[in-house]
């Protein structure tokens, strides 16, 4: 007999610890309730144990002759096993639990409270909500709040996770939420993954099989799961990009009811989908549980806007964080460069009866220009300009808030000096802020009516090229810069305009740009070069100035940003 044969039953008897020790845990799970613990598991468990323990008893007794026999035992064994799995585990793949629905007497009752909340919803008056001063005050408060986190999270150990929670956590206190999450999309999975969860949030999705129904478990499940973009809520809501409020989600094939458990019963919700420029990144998702008062669409309009605040908000983180992580620049003056640039508009929009003519050269380093073109209503069509004083990250932080907060607000009904002043309280007396200031230059065109509205705060200039007298006058007025005191407050001007009349503005490193001499350009030099050529379109005016400042400063050091932003009226 080889050696090997002595010890052939070793492996046998290894067969029979293993399943023994399943054994013992599948009865502890099934005495602690964990989990449902089919018999079948059992039996095939059991037939297992005591094959190999045969096996291994005739393979120690009968030496090398019984091997084929004790062989032909655990063979049998095994087998017999498999064949009690393989049609419990097909009926388990082929056959759909049946649903559990615990009826509701109330349900009646229910139905017409959500009928009625609708109709009270929609003679809710959102235009007077918008108009609202002190509503959207208490917005924009939210919206800066965002932006100080994102920028707080960039140097924070949680860095984004904590920030989304912070998200997560004001918009549920601000709508009454039982509970809340956030999603972001995974472009490379083609998933839809939590983010960040918080409350008590009865899933809506359907729940694995063998998903015991407890409270911890279930909310650990949802915490890390991941979603496809079809099939459930948050798929559905990211694919078609519009805003959801269930009130009914019995009668919403989309809300799958896991029950029987109270806690699991789905009561309303809220999902909105977070966007920029159109294309979805992620979505806000929050819950009431079953028999609490239920979502109203106020409150969906309110969720939508602080979505919408949050979104510029993460975009903002991310992009900063991905400029970093993909150029690895370890630089401060290089990374706050490449942020600056990102923020430049990529394209200039086409508005029918405007011609709009640009020039933007950064210095070398940062110094804090910026401009944006934003058509945000038809009856609205907003120009800025701006320069934030100061270099390196504090001062790039700071251009971000201004730049992201004008976009998020220019759509309202307020008019340019009020939404200046509201940007200027969200940035004056913060701490990253106290050095750097800034600034800016706001012109709301109307289109309909042709009159133009502005405010400025700083330095930036506003003037206006009549051509009916062919002269330029300067038709703004020097203001306290943005990010100084938080009680300033500017005020709005009117300009009626014609065809061929020009709207300008510019920062100051334009015209006190030097030549070889330490001469200045001056803003003599550049309203010249535009009255010279004022004929010509918006684009090719502000190339005539660009032409005629490169023309004067030849090879001298440039010191500072230059940015020309001008329209024209046809």
């Amino acid at each position: 007999m080889a050696l090997t044969d002595n010890f052939a039953y070793i492996p046998l008897f290894a067969v029979c610890i293993i399943a023994s020790v399943i054994l013992f845990l599948l009865m502890r799970i099934k005495n602690k309730g964990t989990a449902r613990v089919s018999f079948i598991l059992f039996t095939a468990t059991v037939v297992v144990l005591f094959t190999s323990l045969v096996a291994a008893i005739m393979q120690l007794t009968g030496g090398g002759g019984e091997e084929p026999k004790a062989f032909a035992v655990f063979a049998t064994g095994i087998l017999f096993a498999a064949f009690l799995l393989i049609p419990y585990c097909l009926m388990l793949t082929l056959f759909e639990p049946q649903q559990i629905v615990k009826l509701v007497p109330k349900s009646v009752n229910r139905a017409a409270a959500a009928r009625e909340q609708a109709a009270r919803a929609e003679q809710t008056d959102t235009q007077q909500l918008l108009s609202d001063s002190s509503y959207d005050s208490k917005i924009l408060d939210i919206s800066r709040d965002f932006m100080v986190h994102a920028a707080d999270s960039y140097m924070s150990e949680g860095g984004l996770s904590t920030f989304l929670d912070y998200i997560n956590k004001t918009i549920a206190e601000q709508i009454k939420a039982d509970g809340g999450a956030i999603l972001m999309i995974d472009d490379f999975e083609d998933l839809i993954a939590v983010k960040s969860f918080e409350g008590d949030f009865p899933p809506p999705y359907r729940l694995p099989n063998d998903m015991p129904h407890k409270p911890v478990r279930i909310a650990t499940n949802f915490k890390f799961a991941s979603f496809p973009f079809s099939g459930n809520i948050f798929g559905e809501v990211a694919t078609a990009g519009k805003p959801e409020l269930v009130t009914d989600p019995n009668s919403d094939d989309r809300i799958y009811q896991n029950g029987p458990e109270e806690f699991l019963e789905c009561g309303s919700y809220i999902f909105v989908p977070m966007k920029i420029q159109g294309v979805v990144f992620g979505i806000t998702a929050f819950a009431r549980k079953h028999g609490n008062e239920l979502f109203t669409e106020d409150e969906l309009r309110t969720t939508t806007t602080l979505s919408d605040f949050a979104a510029a908000a993460i975009k903002s983180y991310i992009n900063v964080t991905d400029i970093i992580e993909s150029s690895k620049i370890t630089k401060e003056t290089e990374i706050s460069t490449h942020i600056q640039d990102s923020l430049k508009p990529a394209k200039l929009p086409v508005i029918p009866g405007l011609q709009i003519g640009t020039l933007w050269n950064p210095a070398e380093g940062v110094c804090g220009d910026f401009y944006d073109v934003i058509v945000s209503r038809k009856d609205r069509v907003s120009f800025i300009a701006g320069d934030i004083a100061g270099k390196g990250m504090n001062s790039t932080i700071v251009m971000i808030m201004v730049r992201a907060m004008l976009r998020l607000v220019v759509n309202t009904k307020q008019s340019a000096g009020k939404i200046l002043t509201w940007v200027n309280k969200g940035i004056a007396g913060e701490s990253f802020s106290n050095d750097h200031f800034g600034s800016v230059a706001l012109i709301n065109y109307n289109p309909e009516e042709k009159v133009v509205e502005f405010t400025t705060g700083g330095g930036t200039p506003v003037y206006y090229y009549d051509s009916s007298t062919q002269s330029i006058a300067k038709i703004s007025e020097p203001t306290e810069p943005i990010g100084v005191e938080k009680t300033t407050e500017y005020k709005d001007y009117v300009q009626k305009v014609k065809s061929g009349d020009i709207i300008i503005t510019y920062t100051d490193g334009l015209v006190e740009n030097l030549n070889g001499e330490g001469q200045q350009y001056t803003k003599e030099s550049l309203l010249k070069v535009i009255s010279d050529n004022h004929e010509a379109s918006g684009k090719d005016i502000a190339k005539a100035v660009k032409n005629d400042i490169k023309k004067f400063s030849g090879s001298a050091v440039q010191h500072d940003d230059e940015t020309l932003l001008l329209v024209k009226i046809q």
